[in-house]
């Protein structure tokens, strides 16, 4: 066999070295270089020889293209289809990426092992006994789902052909080698290898490949930037490991919107899909406590109803504190310089402390309106009414501003059993017969003199 010859290249830029150095000197970062091969023996195809057939593309005008809307594998998940788009599109490669012991392994195995269609699920990490012991407490009756143990590409292709799975799920990228790179599992260039690798096989065969992906200790996706660029969808499995609740995320999706998100509750037999979120990220308390609002938002095509709990004290220590959980706290500060400015409330010398609910994030800008009447309610120490909550933006000047969707929140107010919502009197409503209060306010003082005189 022919010597294998590498060089060194900088991931970043491109610039080619001779040698490894630790600074590029094209465009000056730091250990970006790496070892890659630059010549080496012809690859095998992920086929036997006898199989593959070169096939070389053609040219088609636009109006030739067949435009016949491809049928999804339906995963029988409704969270996970969701945010997909409505399944998995065949010959697609999906990258799922969490913190450790987040769930996601869980969660793919759950849905390999539901799936009616032939699966073969690779783990590079765990034994098979270790897969069985978890799949019996999820779903022992699985008959269409395979576990193989293997970190070799080649090896795994062999596999593939022999099974002829409709759906491959491998757990991780980070684990697999392949023998046409020298360097280590894990490595950016075996990564990038084995991720190529994978995109071929899943293109020629129409067969979709899913992805378990590690991340780095600053939330990234371990490996280069350009394993999501080469991927068709980037998915976030997250969460606090101290609550039950887990969130879906798309980061980047070709066949659908990056804007839904799943829910997920974590159980001893696994993930429970929560088809309606807003009674789990609502307290049930019977007695009305101060510095809670319900705020009406939506994340994609899904309205959520979420409680926003807000403590105002007077500040022991010479500069006051400014924290919050699941919201931006620029944003925080924005919103009590306009209190101060414009409805005159002096919390300049207070603490302020702001959480949502559940363990999750919104950057929904239609939550403002709840968050100030929740600070204004713990600073006041009264309580809001249980059946009021708030959809609007607040912007510099104190006025409520109108928000997208509204009707959508209104009605899932209705539904969840709300009296009485607080919108922007700009906001255009053209429903009818609905039994819960639309109330319209303009100026952030409305809602002071309306919740608390």
């Amino acid at each position: 066999m022919a010597k294998i010859k590498t060089a060194f290249f900088c991931q970043n830029c491109g610039t080619q070295y001779a040698k490894w150095a630790g600074q590029c000197s094209g465009c000056k970062e730091w250990n970006t270089i790496v070892e890659e091969v630059v010549q080496k023996e012809e690859k095998s195809s992920w086929k036997s020889p006898t199989n593959t057939a070169k096939k070389v593309s053609k040219p088609l005008r636009v109006n030739e293209i067949n435009t016949e809307k491809e049928l999804r594998l339906n995963t029988y998940d409704l969270e996970f289809n969701r945010v997909l788009g409505g399944g998995i599109v065949p010959g697609s490669l999906i990258l799922l990426g969490g913190e450790p012991g987040i769930g996601k392994s869980t969660l793919l195995l759950q849905i390999a092992l539901k799936l009616p269609y032939k699966t073969l699920y690779v783990s590079g990490e765990e034994s098979q006994k270790q897969i069985k012991m978890r799949a019996d407490r999820i779903h022992p009756n699985s008959e269409t789902c395979y576990i193989l143990t293997e970190t070799k590409t080649q090896n795994i292709f062999q596999q593939i052909e022999a099974t002829e799975p409709d759906i491959v799920v491998i757990d991780s990228i980070q684990t697999l080698h392949s023998d046409y790179i020298e360097s280590a599992a894990g490595s950016i260039s075996q990564i990038r290898e084995c991720t190529a690798e994978l995109i071929k096989f899943a293109k020629e065969t129409n067969t979709p490949v899913i992805l378990i992906g590690h991340i780095t200790k600053d939330g990234t996706i371990a490996g280069p930037k350009i394993l999501e660029h080469m991927v068709d969808t980037v998915l976030q499995f997250e969460g606090d490991r101290n609550y039950v609740y887990r969130i879906l995320r798309a980061l980047k999706n070709r066949f659908g919107s990056t804007a839904e998100l799943g829910i997920y509750e974590m159980q001893g037999s696994g993930l429970r899909e929560v088809n309606n979120p807003s009674e789990i990220l609502i307290s049930k308390n019977d007695e009305g406590l101060s510095g809670t609002a319900i705020a009406s938002t939506v994340e994609g095509m899904r309205p959520l109803m979420i409680e926003i709990q807000a403590l105002v004290s007077t500040a022991v220590y010479g500069t006051p504190q400014r924290s919050t959980t699941g919201y931006n706290a620029k944003r925080l500060n924005m919103l009590l310089a306009v209190l101060e400015k414009r409805a005159g409330f002096k919390l300049g010398a207070k603490d302020v402390f702001l959480n949502i609910t559940g363990g999750i994030s919104v950057d929904d800008p239609a939550i403002d309106l709840a968050v100030v009447a929740a600070i204004l309610s713990s600073n006041e120490d009264v309580p809001i009414d249980k059946g009021v909550c708030f959809a609007a933006e607040i912007g510099l000047a104190g006025e409520i501003r109108p928000v997208q969707r509204v009707e959508q929140r209104i009605l899932e107010a209705e539904k969840l059993g709300f009296t009485t919502i607080y919108v922007s009197k700009n906001n255009k409503i053209t429903l009818k017969n609905t039994k819960i209060n639309i109330a319209l306010v303009s100026k952030i003082e409305d809602i002071a003199s309306s919740l608390f005189d």
